[in-house]
């Protein structure tokens, strides 16, 4: 089934354009989700891979900070029929999307436990307890957060933006949060740019331990552009590398465990 055009009508500034929409398919028709079609950012693999990465039958309640319009988080709500989610997105469009999203006959199945929070990510202390992001709260947190840095080259359309642009704070502000909302023990995967994974490492300190890196190979014998890194809050284990994961064949097609994971069917091989 193709994407269904529409526009964000409850939403959209009254004096802006119209938000274009799509409506997106993802499992094979698992759950929907409205997504920009024109302008801002649109999720896809790394949100799904990023949801597969939670370890199996994941329970309790998980938040995805920077959410978007919510791909990762259904997803892993979907696949983990015993896990609540917040998505929490700053922008009031895609955060709109989202919750619009809740409402589709798809996904009605998730009724109940998923909620929208429009919040700032990066607020601390008090402010980001009166936004709604407690501390010691979630048993899981999920992210992916913009891979643009201040002084790099961002798009000039608006709402990709602010989805593909890092704060002068870096990620590390991210870290802080996650580290004070996950409860004790709690579990922390991001997904990040392999250049840039001095930040995760370094942001991690004090913080969180037992990191373990897994990266993506887009083809066999590719470097690894990306990798996902799993940490606990608390844990003092040493930093590991799991064997990575091959995305695609030799004819561009994905991989038998690339696809079983991009449509919930599947885990990432996150050591034990």
């Amino acid at each position: 089934m193709a994407p269904t055009k529409g526009r964000a009508s409850d939403i959209a500034d009254p004096e802006q354009p119209a938000l274009e929409t799509s409506r997106d398919i993802f499992f094979r028709g698992g759950f929907e989700v409205l997504q920009p079609s024109r302008s801002g950012h649109r999720s896809g693999s790394d949100a799904l891979l990023l949801a597969a990465s939670l370890p199996d039958n994941a329970s309790g309640h998980l938040v995805d900070l920077g959410s978007g319009a919510g791909v990762a988080g259904l997803a892993a709500a979907v696949a983990n029929p015993l896990l609540d989610v917040t998505l929490v997105e700053l922008d009031p469009l895609m955060a709109g999307l989202a919750t619009e999203s809740l409402a589709l006959p798809a996904n009605r199945m998730l009724h109940g436990r998923i909620k929208v929070l429009q919040a700032d990510v990066t607020l601390s202390g008090e402010k980001r307890e009166a936004a709604g992001l407690a501390n010691n709260r979630f048993d899981h947190v999920i992210m992916n957060p913009p891979y643009n840095h201040v002084g790099q080259r961002v798009s000039p359309d608006q709402l990709r933006s602010l989805a593909h642009s890092m704060g002068e704070g870096g990620l590390d502000p991210w870290l802080r949060t996650a580290a004070a909302i996950l409860k004790p023990g709690g579990m922390i995967h991001l997904i990040w740019r392999t250049e840039r994974l001095g930040d995760v490492i370094a942001g991690c300190q004090g913080r969180f331990g037992g990191l373990t890196i897994l990266p993506l190979h887009s083809r066999s014998g590719d470097t690894a552009s990306r990798v996902i890194i799993r940490a606990i809050r608390g844990s003092k284990a040493p930093l590991a590398i799991a064997s990575g994961i091959v995305l695609h064949d030799e004819n561009d097609k994905a991989t038998p465990l690339a696809d079983a994971a991009l449509n919930g069917k599947a885990r990432l091989p996150f050591p034990a």
